[in-house]
């Protein structure tokens, strides 16, 4: 899509996400229309936006996953772009590409890096290959038949994670050889109920880690920034309760490294838009590459 400044937009979100979204494109002069799904009641977002977009679906959500009823509504309404907030369809590589082909920008990295970085096996990989700090792992896809005998020759205790998805779904501690079969079989479970992909990697298990994100910012023309870093290491099931910025543990030469790692990560991957850079540091100092 051409850089063309954005006059019409459609939020293809709700809520705070959407109202947050709404007042920004505002105040640059942008007219706004948000979906709306017909069981939902009053909120914010409606209130601000300048049209309200019908979605149709057996639940809300079923509905604003609709990647074809999404581009549907900005060609109805006439948007130039579509903005997902976060959630929902906003890492769908479907989307940017259904809303570039049918000539409406989506506001968001281009597909082909979608699916580069969502994808934990081939990020992991092109981070490695752009000589970017990744732990030691092994890669169930590179020969399924060793893969036992690779996983453990990573040295325990590993960390076992689906190759698709997040949010902690189907990741497990191995600290004995003796259950590894079994908690790879139950990872791959976990995997294809959540997110229809059984495909399975394991990475050197740090102990006692932190857990630090860097946000960045990248545009069409090559630049990346940061806005520092945040500590997510308060964590239940792999699941983030608190976030601080800046990091308690980290000295400034640490966090310098580790924001140019990531802003490095995003430039090598020609991201574009809002992403955050996952990174888990060890006691010794040292950080590896988890997800971006």
């Amino acid at each position: 899509m051409t850089g063309a400044p954005i006059r019409r937009l459609l939020v293809a979100n709700r809520g705070e996400i959407a109202a947050r979204i709404l007042r920004t494109a505002k105040a640059q002069g942008i007219e706004c229309a948000i979906v709306r799904h017909a069981a939902e009641d009053g909120g914010l977002a409606p209130q601000l936006a300048d049209a309200v977009v019908p979605i149709e679906g057996a639940t809300p959500v079923a509905a604003y996953l609709d990647v074809a009823q999404i581009v549907q509504a900005a060609r109805r309404w006439g948007a130039d772009a579509v903005h997902p907030g976060y959630g929902f369809l906003s890492e769908s590589p479907a989307l940017a590409r259904a809303l570039d082909e049918a000539g409406i920008r989506f506001v968001g990295p281009p597909p082909a890096v979608t699916e580069l970085m969502g994808d934990k096996v081939s990020a992991r990989r092109f981070v490695a290959e752009h000589g970017f700090p990744v732990a030691p792992s092994a890669i169930e896809a590179d020969d399924p038949g060793s893969f036992t005998q690779r996983a453990l020759a990573v040295g325990l205790p590993i960390l076992i994670k689906p190759a698709a998805g997040g949010g902690g779904k189907g990741m497990r501690i191995v600290r004995s050889a003796e259950v590894l079969d079994a908690e790879l079989a139950a990872a791959r479970r976990e995997g294809e109920r959540y997110f229809g992909d059984g495909r399975l990697f394991v990475e050197r298990y740090v102990e006692r880690p932190r857990h630090i994100e860097v946000q960045v910012l990248g545009d069409q023309h090559g630049s990346v920034v940061h806005f520092g870093e945040r500590e997510c290491s308060v964590q239940r099931r792999f699941q983030k309760i608190i976030e601080e910025t800046p990091s308690p543990a980290l000295d400034a030469g640490t966090r310098a490294r580790i924001c140019e790692v990531a802003v490095g990560i995003a430039r090598a991957a020609g991201y574009v838009g809002a992403g955050t850079v996952e990174l888990i540091l060890g006691a010794d100092g040292e950080f590896y590459f988890l997800e971006m």
